[in-house]
């Protein structure tokens, strides 16, 4: 079983920077591919940044360019550096531990965090 926590939203202009993080619990966070996903009003969860066990990072492309996904094993932490934020940017964002797979797909993911709400005014 993992627990995560997310941590580090709030409220940012147009422009400026967040840094979110996701504290994980259990003793094998180093082999699970983590993953960021944010979710609007009335939207579905959609993909954002994912890190796999060996390091391999993919975003999508709204993302790319602007955020930045890491993690620290010894920490059992993820973060995701959030720059030039965009209003379109506003959401919940939920942290994701994949057990067996790598993908960008909701369904892979066997852990979820609570949410953070970043909101991106104008």
């Amino acid at each position: 079983q993992v627990q995560l926590v997310e941590s580090g939203g709030g409220l940012v202009q147009a422009g400026g920077s967040l840094r979110l993080s996701c504290a994980a619990s259990g003793r094998t966070f180093s082999s699970y591919t983590m993953g960021w996903f944010r979710q609007a009003p009335g939207k579905e969860r959609e993909f954002v940044a994912l890190i796999n066990s060996g390091g391999y990072i993919y975003y999508t492309n709204s993302a790319r360019g602007r955020f930045t996904i890491s993690r620290d094993n010894a920490k059992n932490t993820v973060y995701l550096q959030m720059n030039s934020l965009k209003p379109e940017d506003t959401a919940v964002y939920y942290c994701g531990a994949a057990a067996r797979s790598s993908g960008t797909t909701l369904g892979l993911y066997d852990y979820w965090g609570q949410g953070t709400q970043v909101t991106v005014s104008s």
